[in-house]
């Protein structure tokens, strides 16, 4: 296939975008009511949940770059992208449904399991649809146009079925266990048309035999040339960051619901309206990202957003042990609450995307040293990354609610005051640290708006002249 020049028609970034339901609803299930599931309905200890979906992410961070090559290298009429997408999402919808239709607790290693089959068929699902940004375009503000229309569904995938739990599934309490078999019915069935749908669209612009892989596939190249594209210095940036951001991002939804029932003591209407305050932070930050772009370009502007958006969201747990913090439960609280929350989750979405379309960049630069054009490997490493990071979060809430001393099955208000002053003050630090991190770290990435497009016309230059300086053959 070849890039498409200017502006992409609405209905290619539309579809595109909607292949990302399928990792939103999996991110909604993993981080946000999979450890309140298996902790507190099917009382599981906490720290195995942690531990093995922790273990689980690490095994598939794993596989990620392996997915990503042999997408790179896949060679159909279909395209290199599609095929993955055609064969991985019914299987994906299949495993989605089982996590949940569990009645009693599993094995430690029954967890892993299936947690890692999913993670596997998500990637297969992911890493090709991702990888097809920096293919469709080449354009700096395209790529970020393609990001914010994944963002966009990724979050409506995840926010939907979060509100149906809310509203309908567990309307009658997070910790009843009837409401779960049905959110993950609905679940796989967005997961499986989702990805469907989404691929089929693309198939006019994705299809297509590709060039051939200019060097004959074993496992030893295969290592070589991930070992060559990974060393690049603008991905280890981005890879460091986004370490840093996705442990913190990973603790926070896994924590999240522990938060909202033990800290701050929502109600069940507040519950059903909550994932409306975050996915109108999505919409105003999907409108507001291009103008932040064409002022500040996408390095800077993820760089400041993401300390903003920590700030917002650390202040209320930061005040509240200190009784600085206005009645818990009280309407005056929980509107203060979504108001700082709605602020904070359009500056850390901002951050994300831009650090999202930073890495489709970073696949020229690495073709200006290479040769090659590695989308799958690139956007595999960066999920791998953030795997390994989202899986340490959650290790890392595990151990947050044990020093805290929140026991399972615990009460929401009958928990001691120390507890939840304990867990709060250690939450908020540590979203803190992370926070001046990422600042620290991407401020560092190279590569701007008049970087990348100079490095187009030298590559195109290229194209034309093999022999130009500066390209591989």
């Amino acid at each position: 296939m070849q890039p498409i020049e200017g502006r992409l028609p609405t209905r290619l970034a539309f579809f595109h975008g909607l292949g990302s339901i399928a990792y939103g609803v999996k991110d909604n299930g993993f981080l946000t009511f999979l450890m309140l599931y298996y902790n507190q309905v099917l009382g599981m200890d906490a720290q195995l949940v942690s531990l093995a979906l922790m273990l689980a992410l690490v095994i598939d961070g794993f596989i990620d770059p392996i997915i990503g090559y042999l997408s790179d290298r896949t060679y159909s009429p279909w395209g290199r992208r599609l095929p993955w997408l055609y064969f991985a999402a019914v299987p994906l919808g299949i495993a989605w449904y089982f996590l949940w239709a569990v009645n009693e607790a599993p094995s430690f290693w029954g967890l892993v399991g299936l947690a890692v089959l999913i993670r596997i068929l998500v990637s297969a699902c992911e890493v090709p649809s991702i990888a097809l940004v920096p293919e469709l375009t080449r354009d700096y503000d395209e790529r970020t146009r393609l990001m914010r229309f994944r963002f966009l569904f990724g979050w409506a995938g995840g926010l939907f079925v979060m509100m149906l739990a809310y509203n309908v599934f567990l309307a009658d309490g997070l910790l009843q266990a009837d409401g779960y078999r049905a959110y993950g019915i609905t679940g796989a069935l967005l997961i499986t048309f989702g990805v469907l749908i989404s691929a089929a669209a693309q198939h006019r612009y994705a299809a297509g035999y590709p060039p051939r892989a200019r060097s004959k596939f074993s496992l030893l190249t295969a290592f070589s040339e991930l070992r060559e594209s990974f060393s690049h210095r603008a991905f280890l940036i981005l890879l460091a960051g986004g370490a840093l951001a996705y442990t913190s991002q990973g603790i926070t939804f896994t924590i999240s619901n522990y938060l909202y029932l033990f800290v701050w003591e929502f109600s069940r209407d507040a519950l059903k309206f909550y994932p409306w305050i975050l996915f109108l932070s999505v919409i105003v930050t999907f409108m507001v990202l291009p103008r932040l772009h064409a002022r500040w370009g996408k390095r800077d502007t993820a760089k400041v957003t993401a300390l903003i958006g920590a700030a917002f969201w650390a202040t209320p747990f930061l005040l509240r042990p200190f009784g600085l913090w206005l009645e818990v439960g009280s309407t005056a609280s929980t509107v203060a609450l979504f108001a700082l929350f709605f602020l904070s989750n359009v500056f850390s979405v901002s951050a994300m995307i831009s650090a999202s379309s930073m890495v489709a960049d970073v696949v020229e630069a690495s073709e200006e040293q290479t040769g090659r054009r590695s989308e799958g490997a690139f956007f595999a490493g960066n999920m791998f990354m953030a795997k390994c990071a989202t899986g340490l979060g959650i290790f890392v809430t595990g151990q947050m609610l044990a020093f805290s001393g929140l026991q399972g099955k615990a009460d929401p208000g009958q928990v001691p005051a120390s507890v939840i002053d304990t867990l709060s003050l250690t939450y908020a630090l540590t979203v803190a640290v992370f926070a001046i991190g990422v600042f620290l770290v991407i401020r560092r990435f190279p590569i701007t708006r008049a970087d990348h497009e100079a490095r187009l016309e030298k590559l195109g230059a290229a194209r034309t002249n093999p022999d130009a300086e500066g390209m591989h053959p």
